[in-house]
């Protein structure tokens, strides 16, 4: 029944928004809430589920519209990046409507594996199809076979989402308390920390 009503609220949200953050409390009366606006202080049995939705279809023409709900387009990219830069380019020129999830730390390298198997930037998923590398025929071949538009269809401001990482961290209800000054380890008990890493993991194939 949790489930449920998860999935129902997600889909009310959807309709409206690329992403959105949903709460769910129980109140001092014992009723359970859920709603995107985050709880009252007085909640409790807090918790929250980040949903995306994908880019809106709201104004697009029938055919196209279409073909968003039946095999969305993801784009997932990397820093520095001239093939997803490439990619980029080739879709907004075409007028595909399309999510973007950038690869940046480690839990979106895993994520990345997850869909293609391998770090090689950028990756193409059209519904299940999936194609690694920025290779301009086969793009086009799946989007065709996908049902999308050959020429540019877009209303003139359709804006995609925001790129959102592939692998996005939960965000807690309450932020933890930080431990009493007491209870605080020295300064000399504390073990030696590596370098941080740079912006971008190693290993990448672009």
């Amino acid at each position: 029944m949790k489930n449920r009503s998860w999935l129902l609220m997600a889909l009310l949200l959807a309709a409206g928004a690329a992403h959105a953050q949903l709460y769910r409390w129980v109140g001092p009366d014992g009723k359970v809430t859920y709603s995107d606006t985050p709880p009252p202080s007085s909640a409790r049995g807090v918790e929250t589920k980040n949903v995306t939705a994908g880019p809106s279809t709201n104004g697009l023409p029938y055919e196209l519209a279409q073909a968003v709900k039946a095999n969305p387009v993801v784009l997932y990219t990397g820093t520095k990046c001239s093939p997803c830069e490439d990619g980029r380019t080739m879709l907004k020129t075409r007028g595909i409507p399309y999510t973007e999830k950038t690869v940046a730390s480690n839990d979106d390298i895993a994520k990345l594996k997850q869909i293609s198997g391998d770090q090689q930037l950028p990756v193409l998923t059209v519904g299940a199809r999936k194609q690694k590398g920025f290779e301009s025929n086969a793009w086009d071949a799946m989007l065709n076979e996908a049902g999308y538009p050959q020429s540019n269809r877009l209303p003139p401001n359709y804006v995609n989402p925001p790129p959102e990482a592939a692998a996005p961290k939960a965000k807690s209800a309450a932020a933890p308390q930080a431990p009493a000054a007491a209870e605080r380890p020295s300064s000399d008990a504390l073990p030696d920390t590596p370098p941080p890493a740079g912006n971008a993991p190693p290993g990448f194939r672009f």
